[in-house]
């Protein structure tokens, strides 16, 4: 595999999906999972993103927080990578992060915000995914799909590192 990074002339492909002006709109995957150690506590949050045989992957950390937090991030951060409109198939294991997407942030009202658990990454996820058409799939966990497992990894090996860091430093 060639990391995502990596251009070919085969970027442009075609698709159903089109962009501004009608150009054709690539088609990635990105597949996310969240994790903490104690919910709330230290946690991890892990992307891989793919485009035909190109790959990416991302992680990161915070000293305190939820897995819904962690999830969140997951999705935020993987579509940030995006500097173009693209056609994203999320894929997740978390429920929160598949209804949120699909059912709850679309009929949000400006004054249902208020009462939003996570509102500030709510509505930074929904700036980001903007300029993309996505759409949402949910996997059950530790089901055997290969970027499922290998972000559920990251996510923990992410939050496991906060966790040691934290007790080497106490």
């Amino acid at each position: 595999m060639k990391p995502f990074a990596q251009k070919s002339a085969s970027d442009n492909m075609k698709c159903c999906h089109r962009g501004l002006h009608g150009a054709p709109m690539k088609q990635i995957r990105l597949t996310i999972d969240g994790a903490c150690i104690g919910n709330p506590g230290p946690g991890g949050w892990a992307f891989v993103l793919r485009y035909k045989d190109h790959f990416r992957e991302g992680t990161g950390v915070e000293r305190d927080t939820t897995n819904n937090r962690m999830e969140l991030r997951a999705v935020i951060e993987g579509l940030r990578v995006l500097n173009k409109p693209c056609a994203v198939l999320v894929t997740t294991d978390s429920k929160y992060v598949r209804d949120g997407m699909t059912t709850c942030i679309r009929n949000w009202k400006p004054e249902d915000w208020i009462r939003i658990k996570n509102r500030a990454l709510w509505q930074e996820l929904e700036r980001v995914q903007r300029m993309h058409k996505v759409s949402c799939r949910w996997v059950k966990g530790n089901a055997n799909d290969e970027d499922n497992e290998r972000c559920h990894l990251l996510a923990n090996l992410a939050a496991r590192s906060v966790k040691l860091e934290t007790l080497v430093s106490a």
